[in-house]
């Protein structure tokens, strides 16, 4: 039902985080995004394999720090928050 509820952009977001992590790591199979809607907003996570996560996060955290800028500017467009948590 909760699915239901969120725009066609806000799934957008996880389709353009699911595209920028297999197109930096290794093991593209292994990419996985999940989205948990609350109170608060989105919540998207993304699970990499243990070896790349450290292409996934960046040198000093940058990419991981530009994927959430995406995330978060695109939720803002729709007038609702949202994060991204690198498991």
């Amino acid at each position: 039902m909760e699915e239901q509820e969120s725009p066609k952009e806000l799934k957008g977001m996880k389709e353009l985080i699911e595209y920028i992590a297999k197109a930096i790591v290794d093991s593209p199979d292994d990419v996985v995004v999940t989205e948990e809607t609350d109170e608060q907003g989105i919540a998207l996570k993304l699970q990499v394999a243990d070896d790349d996560k450290g292409r996934v996060i960046g040198k000093q955290g940058r990419i991981a720090q530009a994927m959430r800028t995406l995330v978060r500017v695109k939720a803002a467009k729709q007038g609702t928050r949202a994060t991204l948590e690198i498991l």
